[in-house]
């Protein structure tokens, strides 16, 4: 079948198509982080290709489900080179299956000893970093059911193991693929506009290739969206605690619901019974999904842990560094652990607003309104890894706005980190980057605004 499909592809695409498969074979197996030079060139490159692709095959949905199927599992025996955490999920998942809570003890507390709870410790250790391997595990326990199932048949090779997360990841993709094709038909939008976030490059290296998980929290985001649009809400609040269970990203959304359930004799009014019960099940449902780990050790473990990604942590941050900087001016020291307190709270102030204020009632304004919240905690975060773009670069192919995808493009700079000794950021290059980004964001707004007029 596959044979077939690609005869018939004229020559052109044909020769794109093998070269972006060739770009992601030297991507995944014979590049480095610290490569800089040979990273950003292949990504430009990639990324030409997929754009090329997408625009001269939208009416061939076929040819583009086999291409981002096989482009994923070029990577499927690649040990990750963009990232160390796939180590801490490895660890998380064996210590599970040796009976261990992975939110109560920290993997450096078990090395000085020479207690090795799990094969390979010392190397999953070693390959995590001091900085991951000091500190309580934060992943959701549906990512921890994830990470057991990966290592099932593989309790002894790192590889055996990647492999097993990354096959988890290409099944996500491919029901994030499935069910956004059928939302966007439901919203009467193209189903060809799923290829802008599956066949994207970004996403093809950061989740298959470096195994980050926002791939199958975004899976249980779409499919909840899928079945609320169906007025299937029951169900979709279910699957909502599910996506909150493998990344607490989904939780930023809930204000945004408060007018989505009208009362059906008058539709200018909420119906508070359900929407309650909407609360309520996804509270219940995540409640249920937490409780083997529960205790108070863990909780104390687990909020601090999170709390690091405003107290402590910073990464290719953009209002922040200005704040940080204001901050030195005045008092010479950073302030973050001051300016991570107020951060939340005008994140919290602002996707509040945008959940009273705007029409969420109606879908895609309730899918823009998730994007522009998610966008307004990206912008105030201290820490904004590359792959946290994945959920606006999925928001967006439902509505028109470009600059996750122009994001997404840009974003592969912030590894130039990693091209010195200490991992030091340049600032330059940091605003280089969001001044496309805001420079992007603001040609979308201006768009936008145009278009109401007509």
């Amino acid at each position: 079948m596959l044979n077939t499909l690609f005869l018939k592809t004229n020559k052109l695409t044909l020769l794109l198509i093998l070269a972006s498969f060739c770009l992601y074979a030297v991507f995944a197996y014979d590049l480095a982080r610290t490569d800089h030079s040979n990273l950003i060139s292949i990504y430009i490159v990639l990324f030409g290709l997929f754009i090329k692709i997408v625009n001269n095959n939208k009416n061939n949905f076929k040819l583009l489900i086999a291409i981002a199927i096989i482009s994923r599992l070029i990577f499927l025996i690649a040990i990750p080179n963009l990232s160390q955490d796939f180590y801490r999920f490895i660890w998380d998942g064996r210590m599970i299956l040796q009976g261990f809570n992975p939110y109560l003890n920290t993997p450096a507390s078990f090395i000085p000893s020479g207690n090795y709870p799990i094969d390979q410790a010392q190397q999953l250790v070693t390959g995590m970093q001091a900085l991951n391997a000091s500190h309580y595990s934060n992943y959701p326990p549906i990512n921890q059911l994830l990470f057991t199932l990966a290592n099932l048949f593989s309790t002894s090779s790192i590889l055996g193991s990647v492999i097993g997360l990354r096959l988890i990841i290409i099944a996500a993709d491919i029901g994030t693929l499935y069910f956004g094709a059928k939302l966007l038909q439901r919203l009467s939008l193209s189903p060809n506009k799923i290829f802008w976030y599956i066949l994207n490059p970004f996403i093809i290296i950061e989740l298959t290739g470096n195994l980050h998980f926002e791939g199958v929290m975004l899976f249980f985001l779409i499919l909840s969206l899928y079945l609320l649009h169906k007025n299937k809400w029951q169900w979709a609040a279910v699957v909502f605690a599910l996506s909150i269970s493998t990344k607490l990203v989904p939780l930023l959304f809930l204000p945004l619901f408060v007018k989505w359930f009208r009362v059906k004799e008058d539709h200018t009014k909420i119906d508070f019974k359900k929407l309650i019960w909407f609360y309520l099940i996804i509270g219940i449902s995540t409640l249920v999904l937490f409780a083997p780990f529960f205790s108070s050790e863990f909780v104390n473990n687990y909020s601090k842990t999170v709390g690091l990604w405003f107290g402590d942590f910073e990464f290719n941050a953009s209002i922040y560094y200005i704040a940080r900087e204001v901050g030195y001016l005045i008092t010479g020291y950073n302030q973050i652990a001051i300016i991570g307190k107020i951060l939340p709270i005008i994140i919290f102030t602002s996707i509040w607003y945008i959940a009273l204020t705007r029409q969420n009632q109606n879908f895609v304004t309730l899918i823009k309104s998730m994007l522009i919240a998610f966008t307004v905690y990206l912008l105030l975060s201290t820490t904004v890894h590359p792959w946290y773009i994945a959920s606006i670069l999925l928001l967006s192919i439902f509505t028109n706005y470009k600059y996750p995808l122009i994001w997404s493009f840009i974003i592969i700079i912030s590894y130039l980190a990693y091209a010195n000794a200490d991992n030091t950021e340049n600032l330059w290059i940091i605003g280089f980057e969001y001044l496309m980004v805001f420079t992007a964001l603001l040609w979308d707004v201006l768009k936008q605004k145009k278009l109401l007029k007509y």
